[in-house]
C-alpha cells in the first residue's frame, strides 16, 4: 500500500518510514508539502496517488502557541481540515496525531478515548480543533492521541535531560503526570492500527504513568550515574501555556492496541543515545 507521510521530517515522520518500511511510504517534509495549503495538499495528493495519509506535521512548541495562535491553529487545525478534505474526495483514508493536551487534567483516572476533552492551551484547543475538523469531513479516519514524546534524535524532554546527566545536580518537576512515549513504539504501534482497518479514535501512549521527575530517575537508574534528581514543582518553570497535571492516557478502543511500559521505552532509549 502506497502511503504518504506529511510532516515526515520530524521524530515521528522518521520512526514511520521504519515501521512502514515493507509498504510504500512517500516522506514528504514541510517544502514539499505545506498542510495549510489546499492546493499544496491537492496537487501532492494528485501526483503521488496513495491509498493512506498521515499527518505527522504540527506546530508542537507549546508555549510559543500561546503567542504564535494563528501559526498553530494554521498548522494544527487549517492542516488537518485541508487533508481531511482532500482525502475525503478521494475515498481516501486519513491518520491524524493529536495529544494527550486536549484534556484539562481534573480526572483522578487515565483519560480513555470517550472522555470530555476540555483543552487548557492554545496548543490543546488547536490541535482539538484539528480532530473535529478530520471527524467531520473525513468519515475513514484514524485519529491517535499520544503524549510526552521522546527519542534519541531531534529534540525531546528526555534527551535534554540525559545530556545533562553529568551533573551534580538536576531539578525536575514532581507534579504534572503523563505517559511518556519512546516514538518507535507509536510508529509500531500506529503501523498496527492502519493494518486492523478498524477506523475511530485511539489512544496510542506508553503504558503507565509517570511524571518527569520519575523519568529522569529512571534514566539516571538504568544508565548507573550518580546524578541527584530532586523534586519539584512544575511552578518552578515558569511557562506561558497552562498544562494539564494530570493527562495519562489509556485505550478503551477495539482493538486494543498497547504500548509497551515507558521504562522500556527509557531503556531503548538509553541504548541508541549512548
Amino acid at each position: 500500500m502506497k502511503i504518504l507521510i506529511a510532516g515526515a521530517s520530524g521524530q515521528l515522520g522518521k520512526c514511520l518510514l521504519r515501521s512502514l518500511a515493507s509498504h510504500e511510504p512517500v516522506a514528504l517534509d514541510h517544502a514539499a508539502l505545506d498542510v495549510t495549503r489546499l492546493d499544496h495538499v491537492s496537487a501532492a495528493l494528485d501526483l503521488h496517488r496513495p491509498q493512506l495519509v498521515i499527518n505527522a506535521s504540527a506546530f508542537n512548541d507549546v508555549d510559543g502557541a500561546e503567542l504564535r495562535a494563528d501559526e498553530a491553529y494554521a498548522v494544527n487545525a487549517l492542516g488537518p481540515r485541508n487533508l481531511a478534505v482532500a482525502t475525503a474526495a478521494r475515498r481516501l483514508a486519513l491518520v491524524h496525531v493529536s495529544t494527550d493536551y486536549v484534556f484539562d487534567g481534573t480526572s483522578d483516572r487515565p483519560y480513555h478515548e470517550f472522555d470530555r476533552t476540555n483543552p487548557l492551551s492554545v496548543y490543546g484547543a488547536s490541535k482539538l480543533a484539528g480532530e473535529e475538523a478530520v471527524r467531520a469531513l473525513n468519515h475513514r479516519h484514524y485519529i491517535v492521541r499520544t503524549a510526552w514524546l521522546f527519542w534519541e534524535n531531534g529534540k525531546s524532554f528526555l534527551l535534554s535531560m540525559y545530556r545533562n546527566l553529568s551533573r551534580p545536580e538536576l531539578r525536575v518537576a514532581c507534579d504534572q503526570y503523563g505517559s511518556p512515549t519512546y516514538v518507535p513504539h507509536l510508529a509500531q504501534a500506529i503501523a498496527r492500527l492502519i493494518a486492523s482497518e478498524a477506523f475511530g479514535t485511539f489512544h496510542l501512549a506508553g503504558s503507565g504513568a509517570a511524571t518527569r521527575w520519575d523519568m529522569v530517575n529512571e534514566l539516571s537508574r538504568v544508565a548507573q550515574v550518580n546524578t541527584t534528581v530532586h523534586p519539584v514543582s512544575l511552578r518552578t518553570f515558569p511557562a506561558a501555556a497552562k498544562r494539564p497535571a494530570y493527562s495519562v492516557l489509556r485505550t478503551a478502543q477495539s482493538p486494543r492496541i498497547e504500548l509497551p511500559p515507558w521504562q522500556e521505552g527509557v531503556r531503548e532509549f538509553l541504548l541508541r543515545a549512548r
